[in-house]
């Protein structure tokens, strides 16, 4: 039975990004229901905390679109920020479909899969700016925009159904220093022309105003380095690459040499060269030449402002670093924003690095640091010219997109839609309607391994972290008597007023007597032995320490 184009329908699905800053992963659908083909936009990450113990990064969960996969047409990538891009060497071979990018976010992209061992294996396609990607019913017009690293690109969509406006990330920045100012023209017609829906940034919907353009941010760095009679190290994020450029711009004005410090930097800096950036730049110095400068010679561009305890700067501070020292004269200065979920691990390098007798200097002190995102003024001005019928607020949190949806239909914008993961929504003139909700959970990175993030394995973790563990041994003979222990162990366990032997003496009692009180008969059930000991064990404990540590029980056979 043939299907009539009549039941073809346009759905946008998020399964990362939507109610979060961050891992971000967009699906569009085009077809009969169950039978359409699909695009990704985007296959980002997000970064491990405190509530993630021993997980660093954490990725959307494909298993909806990987069940799809035969209809996955492509994935096209907006720009190169880890949270656009992030996830995908890790997610590729389960979505062994065809890459789309621009040539800086592709340099990037080989990098990648080169240290994954994918690069043969992956068809990267390198689009170029203002270029077009065709896929199936997907007609794909990129759009320069401007954002904190090169070639961010916004989408626009056609399809069948209408035009979408994907915008990635963004802002509306007249003097951005790298690349082309936003393409205000091809907005402009696109709105004139029709757009059916808007899926647009809201990181910065809750701030008035305009982020501020990096021009602002570059005179305010070239001052505020002058004034400095020491070393210099200026922490940015490797991929603010506008940053960068104010940085370098920063040094060579004041009589510095530059010196990178930390893979990220370097990394970053040949994606830039590669299309054509710093071409015009003095030559950068190693870490050994850097030493040996006058203090007031040189700047160091460093990663690591977030105070991740492996980074560049983290090093530094702990005298860790083998090449580059910093003392007592020196300055470091913070051109980034604070992270929500990071203020403890950036308060203690900063801490850290007072303590060596360095100044430190944060956007709250000087005007050194400026967003990547639209504030609402931007958001305004992105809905006059694009004029859709639709918003589709994603990339923030919840607060975000609910603000969001209300400024758009402040601005007239008929229907609107606040977007959870995993909310399947049809678009069509009619509005925006939810047509279905898809698996959408998340993945840890636990080492080299992929695992859920309602595994166990991070419950148990988090537990014994909490509690601290409590290990006995113990060996039993066929008959079931005890032939040796049992012996406890203690980890994590603060010391008892008792002390430490007093406390292994009580709970070995408390085992011993529960298998004396056991049945004869019972005894030769080594499974019996240890819900029986554990039992024991765990009532004792807490009257030792005020608290449950884990129990576990090792029953060895004679």
């Amino acid at each position: 039975m043939t299907t009539s184009k009549s039941e073809d329908r346009l759905v946008f699905v998020p399964l990362g990004g939507s109610g979060e800053i961050g891992m971000n992963l967009n699906l569009y659908g085009y077809g009969p229901p169950g039978r359409e083909k699909w695009i990704i936009v985007d296959l980002g990450v997000t970064f491990g905390n405190a509530d993630t113990p021993g997980v660093e990064v954490i990725m959307p969960d494909p298993s909806f679109i990987v069940e799809r996969a035969r209809d996955l047409l492509g994935i096209v990538l907006t720009h190169a920020h880890e949270d656009h891009m992030g996830a995908l060497a890790a997610l590729w071979p389960q979505l062994p479909v065809p890459v789309y990018a621009t040539p800086f976010t592709a340099y990037l992209v080989r990098d990648r899969l080169t240290e994954a061992g994918l690069l043969k294996r992956v068809e990267l396609h390198e689009v170029p700016l203002n270029g077009n990607i065709k896929l199936g019913p997907f007609d794909m017009e990129l759009v320069t925009l401007t954002h904190s690293i090169p070639e961010p690109n916004g989408l626009l969509i056609r399809t069948p159904a209408g035009v979408v406006l994907h915008t990635g990330d963004w802002k509306i920045d007249p003097e951005p220093l790298i690349g082309a100012p936003t393409d205000a023209a091809t907005l402009t017609k696109a709105g004139e022309d029709g757009i059916l829906a808007m899926v647009c940034d809201s990181t910065n919907v809750l701030t008035e105003g305009e982020a501020g353009s990096e021009a602002g941010v570059r005179d305010e760095l070239i001052k505020l380095v002058g004034e400095q009679n020491g070393r210099v190290a200026v922490a940015a994020f490797a991929s603010n690459v506008a940053r960068l450029q104010t940085a370098v711009e920063a040094a060579e004005a004041n009589g510095r040499s530059v010196c990178l410090v930390g893979r990220s930097m370097h990394r970053m800096m040949g994606a830039a060269r590669h299309v054509g950036l710093f071409a015009d730049a003095m030559p950068f110095v190693g870490e050994e030449e850097a030493a040996a400068l006058p203090k007031k010679k040189v700047l160091y561009l460093c990663t690591g402002s977030q105070g991740e305890p492996r980074a560049a700067l983290s090093r530094i501070a702990s005298g860790e670093h083998r090449n580059v020292k910093l003392s007592t004269g020196d300055s470091v200065l913070f051109s980034s924003r604070v992270i929500p979920g990071n203020e403890r691990s950036i308060f203690a390098l900063q801490n850290a690095l007072a303590s060596l007798g360095v100044t430190v200097i944060g956007e709250k002190d000087r005007h050194i640091h400026v967003s990547g995102h639209p504030c609402r003024d931007e958001l305004r001005q992105m809905y006059a010219w694009a004029r859709p019928h639709i918003a589709i607020p994603v990339h923030g949190e919840r607060r975000h997109l609910i603000e969001h949806a209300k400024l758009a239909r402040q601005l007239q914008v008929p229907h609107g839609f606040a977007p959870r993961n995993g909310d399947m929504i049809m678009l069509s003139q009619s509005g925006a309607e939810l047509v279905d909700e898809v698996p959408a959970g998340r993945l840890h990175r636990d080492g080299d391994i992929l695992t859920p993030a309602d595994g166990g394995a991070l419950r148990e973790r988090k537990k014994l972290a909490f509690g601290g563990v409590i290990s006995m041994a113990l060996a039993v003979d066929g008959s079931g008597q005890l032939r040796s222990g049992p012996e406890a162990n203690l980890y994590g366990l603060a010391e008892p007023k008792e002390g430490f032997d007093a406390a292994i003496e009580s709970l070995c009692e408390a085992a011993d007597e529960a298998i004396g009180r056991m049945p004869k008969r019972a005894r030769g059930d080594e499974r019996a032995i240890e819900d029986l000991v554990e039992r024991a064990v765990r009532r004792v404990a807490p009257k030792i320490w005020g608290k449950r540590p884990h129990v576990e029980i090792i029953v060895l056979p004679l």
